[in-house]
């Protein structure tokens, strides 16, 4: 089978995007926040664990520690019981501290608004980071978590696992300006219709856009026989 083109891989998602947002137009991120500090707090939490698990823990974190010094300052033994019930506590709560503790050195303790400069943070990686810029500061990033991943693979949108390789993959095939807007609706169609083990594809909005979809073994090159609107 001959390899799909750039182009066509690029009027795919465009489609794809068109339909997700009229079947999700109340798409965003799911962690509840109100600036930087806690967003950044939320993030790591969530790594293994649920945004409906966060959303529990984080009110009262939030309460209790408001500023970036506050965490640096936190007690890692008391801080890792309140965390506790989000999993691997120990490592995320030395997480959080040590990049709260980064940002209070180095950036007055302000979230920084660069890449570079959140990258090298305890705990932060490119998903994070993204998350944290196109969330806060409006900067587009492609969010490439566990959905992600599932998702994009099964559209054919890429065939690499590494996180960061298809985060650059798929910076060629979806227009920058919809980098945050797009991951928020391939996590959510991630989490309400393509299921880990079994994905909806009967009541899937881009089932026909799909190679992976149930009904079909593989979708012609291109999608030659699909009227693709853009």
């Amino acid at each position: 089978m001959i390899a799909e083109s750039l182009d066509s891989k690029k009027k795919r998602a465009l489609e794809m995007i068109k339909r997700l947002k009229k079947k999700f137009p109340e798409a965003r991120i799911e962690l509840h926040f109100k600036n930087p500090i806690e967003l950044l707090v939320a993030v790591i939490l969530s790594a293994q664990c649920t945004d409906k698990r966060v959303n529990m823990v984080t009110p009262a974190l939030f309460k209790k520690y408001k500023t970036a010094k506050d965490y640096a300052k936190a007690n890692p033994k008391t801080f890792e019981k309140e965390i506790h019930s989000t999993g691997f506590y120990r490592a995320k709560a030395k997480s959080i501290i040590g990049s709260m503790k980064e940002i209070v050195k180095r950036f007055d303790g302000k979230v920084p608004n660069r890449m570079q400069d959140l990258i090298p943070l305890p705990g932060i990686g490119r998903k994070t980071a993204n998350v944290i810029l196109g969330n806060v500061y409006g900067i587009p990033g492609l969010v490439v978590d566990t959905h992600m991943k599932r998702v994009a693979n099964r559209l054919g949108l890429t065939n690499q696992q590494d996180p960061v390789k298809i985060e650059f993959e798929l910076n060629e095939i979806i227009p920058k300006k919809e980098w945050t807007l797009f991951s928020h609706l391939i996590i959510w169609h991630g989490r309400r219709t393509c299921f880990a083990r079994k994905p909806n594809c009967a009541e899937c909005t881009i089932n026909e856009l799909c190679p992976s979809r149930e009904d079909i073994k593989q979708v012609p090159v291109g999608l030659k026989k699909l009227k693709v609107t853009v």
